[in-house]
This record gives C-alpha cells, sequence and structure tokens, in this order.
C-alpha cells in the first residue's frame, strides 16, 4: 500500500509540473493577444480605405484589369490556408482546416481544378500526411506576421493569377484565402474570402434620383493607378488575414491552456484524495495487524500459564 501512495504522489508531482507549464503559457498568450489584437485593429481601416479606392477606380474609370476581370469559364483556383506553426491552441487549426475542406470540395464541385498554398506548420504537416501536394508553403510566423511575408505571398498569389498557360507558373482563374477571423476573446470564425478577381463593391448600387455621384480624376491614368493600387490591395488583404489569425491563435492558445491548467487543478485534488485514502487504509492495515499480533501474543501467553 505505501509503494500506491508513493506513485500517487509522484502523479502529483508531474501533475503540478505540467500544471505550472500550461499556466506559463496560458499567461503568455495572454499578455501577447493585447498587443495582436490591437494591431489587427489598426491594420483594418486602412484594408478598408485601399479597398474602397480599388472599388472606386475599377467602378468610375472603364477600364478592363486583368485583376478585376471575371474569366468567363474558370477552370482552376487557388487557395491559401492560414493556420498556425505550433500546437497547444485547441480545435485552431482544424477548424480552419475543416473550412477549406469545405471550399475545396465547393470548388471541385463546379469543376475547378484546386491548387493549395499553406501558411503555417499545422496546414503543411496536414497535406503532407495525406500525402496531398502543395504548391508552396510558408512557415515560421504564424503568431507574429510581418508586412514582408504578406507581400511575398501576395506577390506569389498574383504571379500565378496572371499568368498564361505556358507559362513556367501554374495559371489560376481564382484566388480564394481561408483564415480565421478574430470576433472576440471567446469567439473565432474559420472564414473563406475570394481574393481574386476582385469584387467590386462600391457603385454597385444605382444612385437615387437627386444624387450626385462623385467626380473621380485618375493620374496618371485610370489602367496605372490599378497597376499601383492592386498589387497593394491584394497584399494588405493577406495581411490583414494574418494579423485576425495571429490574434485568433493567441486566444484559442489562452483558452486551451487555461482548460488545460484547470484539469490539472482537478487532476491534482482527485489523486491527493486517492492517496490519502490509500495512506488512511495502510494505516488501518497495520494497526490492525498490530492489534491482532498483540491479542495473538496474549493468547499465547494465556495457553502457556
Amino acid at each position: 500500500m505505501a509503494l500506491s501512495v508513493r506513485e500517487y504522489r509522484a502523479r502529483i508531482k508531474s501533475t503540478e509540473s505540467m500544471k505550472k507549464i500550461t499556466r506559463a503559457m496560458e499567461l503568455i498568450a495572454a499578455s501577447r493577444i493585447i498587443k495582436a489584437q490591437q494591431r489587427a485593429q489598426a491594420a483594418a481601416p486602412y484594408a478598408r480605405e485601399l479597398t474602397r479606392a480599388v472599388s472606386a477606380v475599377a467602378t468610375f474609370s472603364n477600364v478592363d484589369h486583368a485583376l478585376t476581370l471575371e474569366p468567363e469559364n474558370p477552370k482552376k483556383a487557388a487557395i491559401l490556408i492560414v493556420t498556425s506553426d505550433r500546437g497547444l491552441a485547441g480545435a485552431y487549426s482544424s477548424s480552419v482546416l475543416k473550412e477549406a475542406e469545405r471550399l475545396i470540395e465547393k470548388l471541385r464541385g463546379e469543376g475547378k481544378d484546386v491548387d493549395i498554398y499553406t501558411s503555417g506548420r499545422k496546414a503543411e504537416a496536414y497535406f503532407k500526411f495525406r500525402q496531398r501536394p502543395v504548391a508552396q508553403s510558408w512557415t515560421g510566423f504564424s503568431d507574429q506576421p510581418t508586412y514582408d511575408v504578406a507581400a511575398e505571398i501576395g506577390a506569389t498569389l498574383i504571379e500565378t493569377f496572371l499568368a498564361e498557360e505556358g507559362d513556367d507558373v501554374a495559371a489560376v482563374d481564382e484566388v480564394h484565402v481561408v483564415y480565421t477571423r478574430f470576433r472576440s476573446m471567446l469567439n473565432q470564425e474559420p472564414t473563406a474570402v475570394r481574393l481574386l478577381p476582385l469584387e467590386v463593391v462600391e457603385g454597385t448600387e444605382p444612385p437615387e434620383e437627386g444624387d450626385l455621384l462623385p467626380l473621380y480624376e485618375f493620374e496618371p491614368s485610370p489602367s496605372d493607378v490599378l497597376d499601383s493600387l492592386l498589387p497593394r490591395y491584394v497584399q494588405s488583404r493577406i495581411f490583414f488575414a494574418l494579423l485576425q489569425a495571429a490574434a485568433s491563435e493567441l486566444a484559442a492558445r489562452q483558452k486551451a491552456m487555461k482548460a488545460a491548467t484547470d484539469n490539472a487543478d482537478e487532476l491534482i485534488k482527485k489523486y491527493k484524495r486517492i492517496a490519502n485514502q490509500a495512506r488512511q487504509a495502510g494505516i488501518t492495515q497495520e494497526i490492525s495487524e498490530i492489534v491482532g499480533g498483540v491479542n495473538a501474543l496474549a493468547d499465547a501467553q494465556a495457553g502457556s500459564e
């Protein structure tokens, strides 16, 4: 029985060590999520206004641009899947991958081939384990993305979108992004959006009678303005998605580590209770053995007399 008590004490000690680790990770995630959330909120106005500017140019310039033209018969699509580099974040990465699988199934149901691009080691390992090809992957920055990385990803996706048949780069007709949108500390929503071709959002509704339409002047020309704005638009949207995903990852990790810490507390209480019961049972057995030995000795002495 004493051996069983020692075993439970060893389990209590190891669980307490694990609890210290999960508690430390929870505090680290909590301290970093505020900054990540502020970065995501700070990037939102720029991305929104840049989208409006690009939409305005595309709407009022009457210029056909490669990044805004809807293909007549789209045959191929590219999907950028944004996950985490590390685990211990609950269902964060698996939720994004499920959303990506739904999008892939939908696009294939429409008769489109799909090229997969990944951001984060979890997505890379997911498709590698299933022996599914990945066109290109980026790793090592999921919780602290930079604009340089977003620019590199955006340049790659634009190159594939503008490529022609016969080029060294595989040409695609659509570009989609699957990431986790940060709603609140308790709610992170996997989201799939179409990035290219650009969906014009300004000027889609007809003006009412008496409304004044804005007058736009383009310098040097509408096509040159679009050539300059559209790459920035794609990069800013990707950067915004990476920032949203980073804040969501830290929030999911904090929640998962808090749950692990609470479970460790409950497990320690359970082990302590069982250890105390085992120790009391051992003491009771020892007392019973002593009493039994004393009674046996007393009976032996009484018989000898």
